[in-house]
Order: C-alpha cells, then structure tokens, then sequence
C-alpha cells in the first residue's frame, strides 16, 4: 500500500530524515516511537507533502505511484489522511458544516458523532473552546469522516484522559477492521496499543530508523530503560536496510 525508499528530508537550512526505508500492507497498521526532535511529525508532513518539508532524496510511493511531486490535495484525494498533534481551532466554521463537506451521508455522520460523543459539537464552532479530549474526538471524526485508505496519527492520545482514548480507541479500531485500511501512529504514551492491534513498529532517533520490532515489546523496553537502550540494538537502517 505505501513504501517510503531512502527518504532524506531538509527543513530550512536543516536536514531531520536521513535515507528513511520501510512499508505499510493493507489492513497492517505500523507504530513509530522515538524522543521528542527525532523526526516522526516531520515525516507525516513530508508523506502528505506540506509546504516547508523538502524531499533531498527517495521516493515516496502510495498505491504503486510515486507521489513526491503531488501537491498536498491530491494526495488526499488518493487517500492520504492526518490526524494533527494539535488540531487547529477554526472560527465561523461549525463541526456540521465540515462533517456535511466531509460526507454527505447524513446517518453516517449522526452515527459517527454519537460514536465520538460529539453529537452537542456539531452545532459549535471548530475545536472553539473545545477540552484537549473534544478537540481530539474532533479531528478523529473529521478524518474518519474523509475515510482515507492511509491515516497517519500524530500522538493522537497525547493530552487526552483514559475516558476518551477509550472512546476513540473504539471508533479507530472498528474503521482499520475494513479492509483496505491501514495507519501510520506516532505515540508517546501507548495507550493506543491497547486499541489498535499491530505487530509492526520501529524507533526513530536522531532522524534514522534505529530498530523494528513488535510495537507493544519494544514500548514496554523504551519505558523501563528509555531511548537509549535501542541504540544498543544490533539494526541500524542505513547500515542493512531492512525496515519493515
């Protein structure tokens, strides 16, 4: 479904990814873990290409074509789509409105605001006065409302109690059980593991991929003995190119 081939990406002045390799099946969601600066939010900006992430070298392919040079909404309209770490507040714009623009089903999104408990939202303003949690239900019910085929997730439990990652974790875990879906998550925390099954995760460090592994393994080494223990990994991409 998507494969990203020795993506090296500059920011400014700056090079962050350096000769990124690694793929995503259908139906076979990835995890990515590393510390705060190591590169994961600028390569889900890079993938969707947004202003300001200049691919250096590599390829970024999506449903066997190369996508580099596509601007950021045509890639949506091929089914890229992202969750935001901080979603964006928008006045004059209500919930409704964009979820009409978004689908035009309209029990499909009366049964998706019930789902995310936002069915008192849909009347407000976008995220306007929005708790961390509503905001993150939000942006989860706008993007799922999109229906892409690849949903990359910027820490979409960061900031959020347990009563709405459970929430989300819900409506998340039922849309990756149709087929043809799959998702690209960023996490600090774990949480989402819980809700959403994956036997693919790596570490980012440092702008490379370090290690690969079982997601729920290697979160449970990173909380004990910190990043630093995945440097003493004997895989290092770049060296053997292996990523999966």
């Amino acid at each position: 479904m998507f494969e990203v081939r020795d993506l090296s990406v500059q920011v400014g002045t700056k090079t962050i990814l350096k000769n990124i390799n690694f793929n995503i099946e259908k139906g076979v969601p990835a995890v990515l873990f590393g510390p705060n600066g190591s590169g994961k939010s600028t390569l889900l900006k890079a993938i969707m290409g947004f202003e300001g992430y200049s691919v250096l070298s590599g390829d970024i392919i999506f449903k066997g074509k190369r996508i580099n040079d596509m601007h950021t909404e045509e890639r949506v309209k091929m089914g890229l789509g992202i969750m935001y770490q901080h979603p964006p507040q928008i006045r004059g714009v209500k919930l409704s409105q964009i979820a009409g623009f978004l689908s035009g089903d309209r029990e499909r999104v009366a049964a998706l605001s019930a789902k995310l408990s936002l069915e008192n939202h849909l009347d407000r303003d976008i995220n306007l006065g929005f708790s961390g949690g509503e905001m993150k239900r939000s942006e989860l019910f706008q993007i799922l409302l999109q229906d892409p085929d690849l949903v990359l997730l910027d820490e979409p439990e960061s900031g959020v109690d347990l009563e709405n990652i459970s929430i989300m974790g819900a409506a998340l875990n039922e849309f990756l059980k149709r087929p043809g879906k799959s998702a690209l998550m960023i996490t600090h925390t774990g949480y989402i593991l819980d809700y959403v099954g994956s036997q693919n995760g790596c570490v980012m460090i440092e702008g490379s991929l370090w290690c690969v592994g079982n997601p729920k393994e290697m979160f449970e080494s990173i909380r004990k003995f910190g990043y630093d223990k995945c440097k003493e990994c004997s895989y290092v991409q770049g060296r053997d190119h292996k990523a999966h």
